[in-house]
């Protein structure tokens, strides 16, 4: 009897999960950024782990639940041309949970049945699509995988180190490929990594049209995701191509954002792009946000992300910004640097703020670093912020630093400028669009194209 008892405790903690949650400061988590996955989802979604706030519960939870299926793998196998699907509530079509490989080509995955899990959803993948956990390295080729239902991510790596920022994962890992993703509800992200899960996917193709439902999605627990090729589509609120609490590269891939941010970086996590084409159309403030951005890079205090320095990387491609400022950072020390990328910012000529926002309990500092890049527009630099602008290796900038700063809503930010510092190399130039103070200066004035202006630095007329 005992050993019998004890071989259904195990079976009971293999296919069971205690989710521990806290609460953002005052229970309330402060939310996401504009367009990303930020703050609470409309229509009573489960918050997204992987945007502004990250839905953690207000005022905290601890909640239990029993993974279910329609279809279970527990062993490898290798699979071809099978259809999975499930309408049930909290109830994934496909479920892996196994230490071996398993290959799965061609599949159809179907999941309907909102869900109202909340984190459960969005840290450890109840109700999605198709979830791998266990150790699992799970290989998808080609196929179709639609979730028309709320907290229904379509596929979910689930890395196994409870939700935990900073620790290693299991070696959950997710190889996908040539594969249609599609989902239609809130809470519901195209490839979704957590808890430390590695995920690689390439030439796929996501759309996804709920609020916080980023195609490439991560949350609390973080992970890696590298991604290779394909398009990436989002067309709901708070759902940037790209949400980061992870460290995610992207490469030769076309990212669109039709309502939100292009990207949203929150805490000591990164984006990297190498070639690829993202444009982005902010027309919506999400969350606690109160500004309109491409690339917004944020802390939100929430948990989700460990506070530290945030980075985005871009080399070569494109970035349209179609609405709003091209870059913004609010409480958090972020690092952006560009490379022979293409910028076209049609929706304001601001192209970087850094300044309070939504959000509080950290500074708002950035660095940007412009390498063998052109540099157009207006840096917004906040009383109580700093900004570096380091210019090198053939680089230009054609504009102005400011800090008169009125955010979306028409609230008045900042009246005068914060510390701004530029170094500039001798192969770089800066033109001046309008009598300029900043706080240092690193380079030679003979760089600088005054065009009847005047730059100051520290208060003292450089020329």
């Amino acid at each position: 009897m005992k050993k019998i008892l004890s071989i259904l405790l195990v079976l009971m903690m293999l296919f069971s999960v205690t989710a521990f949650a806290e609460s953002g400061p005052g229970g309330t988590p402060p939310g996401d950024p504009p367009g990303g996955e930020m703050g609470t989802p409309p229509d009573g979604a489960p918050g997204d782990g992987g945007g502004f706030g990250g839905g953690t519960p207000p005022g905290g939870s601890t909640t239990s639940f029993e993974y279910t299926a329609a279809v279970e793998i527990t062993e490898a196998v290798e699979q071809a041309d099978q259809t999975y699907a499930s309408e049930t509530v909290d109830e994934s079509a496909l479920i892996v949970n196994t230490t071996d490989a398993v290959t799965i080509t061609d599949p159809t995955v179907t999941k309907t049945g909102d869900s109202n899990g909340g984190d459960n959803c969005n840290f450890y993948g109840l109700n999605a699509a198709l979830l791998v956990m266990g150790g699992s390295t799970t290989t998808i080729t080609s196929g179709m995988v639609t979730s028309d239902a709320s907290g229904a991510n379509g596929v979910f790596c689930y890395g196994g180190n409870g939700a935990s920022n900073g620790a290693g994962g299991d070696g959950t890992t997710v190889i996908i490929s040539d594969t249609t993703i599609t989902t239609t509800g809130n809470g519901s992200g195209g490839i979704m990594t957590t808890g430390g899960g590695v995920t690689y996917a390439s030439n796929l193709t996501v759309t996804t049209s709920g609020g916080s439902s980023a195609p490439i999605r991560t949350d609390r627990g973080g992970g890696t995701v590298v991604v290779d090729g394909g398009t990436y589509t989002s067309n709901g609120l708070g759902s940037p191509a790209i949400y980061s609490t992870a460290d995610i590269t992207v490469k030769n891939a076309t990212l669109v954002s039709n309502l939100s941010e292009g990207v949203c970086i929150e805490g000591m996590n990164s984006i990297t792009l190498e070639n690829c084409d993202m444009t982005a159309n902010n027309t919506s403030m999400n969350g606690n946000a109160t500004f309109l951005d491409t690339i917004m890079i944020y802390q939100s205090m929430s948990g989700d992300a460990d506070s530290g320095t945030s980075s985005f990387t871009m080399t070569g491609g494109s970035l349209t910004s179609l609405s709003g400022h091209m870059f913004h950072v609010t409480n958090t020390h972020a690092v952006i640097t560009l490379s022979g990328v293409m910028l076209v910012n049609e929706g304001s000529d601001v192209l970087v703020s850094v300044c309070d926002d939504g959000w509080s309990g950290a500074s708002n500092t950035a660095e940007l670093i412009a390498d063998a890049q052109t540099l157009s527009g207006t840096i917004l630099v906040g009383d109580n912020s700093t900004m570096t602008l380091t210019l090198q290796n053939g680089s230009s900038f054609e504009g102005t630093f400011s800090g008169e700063i009125t955010n979306a809503k028409g609230g008045t930010v900042s009246t005068e400028i914060g510390t701004v510092n530029v170094v500039l190399d001798s192969t770089s130039t800066w033109t001046l669009t309008a009598d300029t103070y900043i706080t240092t200066f690193e380079g030679s004035m003979e760089n600088v194209v005054t065009g009847g202006y005047t730059l100051y630095v520290n208060g003292i007329a450089m020329n």
